[in-house]
């Protein structure tokens, strides 16, 4: 047994029947003599529903996955090069693709006989936009294993940009403006106005990276204290366990000895009875043995005066 296995399996069922199926591998674990796999079992959390269904998704759909890591790839790399038209582009695409794969997602939980809500269907899509933004997300959301859904970083330009709008004739309006007014200066005037919004989307990104790491540092520590927390209350559950048992072991013994006495006052009982009729059976012995003596006594009175009277009709 070992935790990723472990993780697999109970990040695979129904949310309702995690909890018990965790405690079992616990359990199991605990009885092998793995104590440390035990309690990291134990610190496995129950998914919630839209954890449970982006799980789900991931699962069912491992082909949807990668193309969804592909697209968070391109989107980033597009970001980082300042290019405002395949980032246009990119981010019309994500919006369609997170939204499918959101209702995507609630279907397999419906099949799964959990259907879940319309909010958490969208917690379902930020989730799917998260890992587009974070590679970070994006690994710990093909794992499988969400116990929460990610949230979405604030100021990614592909998830924040709206999409480019399309004249009838099938053309973005920006392109067709540009070709209506293709002065130097004008051109120059719309590059720099573009380089500067992409330059203040980096500078939110970097911010909100910062924002992303201070918070990771946050959790970390949440982490810590909370294993430290869960090692107090291992610690604590198991003297209490050895408290009991030594409970257990005093009253096995005063069950005994209480047996052993109730047996020994019996005794003691049947040995004063005993006692007493031996003392009845003495006394009236005693009784015999004093009218046998007064008996005998009388006999030889009387061979006295027998033997008197003989003599002195002898003589």
């Amino acid at each position: 047994m070992d935790l990723d296995a472990v993780a697999d399996e109970l990040y695979g069922l129904s949310p309702s029947d995690f909890t018990s199926a965790r405690e079992v591998r616990a359990k199991g674990a605990r009885s092998e003599g793995d104590r440390d796999l035990a309690e990291r079992i134990h610190r496995l959390r129950r998914p919630t529903l839209s954890a449970w269904a982006s799980n789900l998704l991931v699962r069912d759909q491992p082909e949807e996955t990668r193309r969804l890591l592909r697209l968070g790839e391109a989107l980033r790399q597009a970001t980082e090069e300042l290019d405002g038209d395949q980032l246009r582009e990119l981010s019309a695409q994500q919006r369609k693709v997170t939204s499918a794969l959101a209702r995507q997602a609630a279907d397999l939980a419906r099949q799964a006989g959990q259907p879940i809500s319309e909010e958490a269907r969208r917690e379902v899509q930020e989730t799917l936009q998260a890992v587009l933004a974070d590679p970070d997300a994006g690994q710990e959301w093909a794992e499988g294993r969400l116990a929460k859904p990610l949230s979405a970083p604030v100021g990614f330009p592909a998830l924040s940009a709206p999409p480019a709008r399309v004249s009838s004739a099938g053309r973005p309006a920006s392109r067709r403006k540009e070709a209506a007014a293709p002065s130097a200066a004008g051109s120059a005037t719309k590059a720099s106005a573009r380089t500067a919004d992409l330059e203040a989307a980096r500078a939110r990104r970097r911010a909100q990276q910062e924002r992303l790491e201070q918070a990771r540092q946050q959790a970390a520590g949440a982490d810590r204290e909370l294993t430290e927390r869960q090692e107090g209350l291992t610690a604590v559950q198991d003297e209490q366990r050895q408290a009991e048992e030594l409970a257990r072991q005093a009253e096995e013994r005063i069950a005994a000895l209480t047996r052993a006495l109730e047996e020994a006052e019996g005794e003691r009982d049947r040995a004063r009875d005993a006692a007493r009729e031996a003392h009845d059976r003495a006394a009236e012995a005693e009784r015999s043995v004093k009218e046998a003596r007064r008996h005998a006594r009388d006999a030889a009175a009387q061979v006295r005066r027998l033997e008197g009277q003989l003599r002195r009709k002898g003589s």
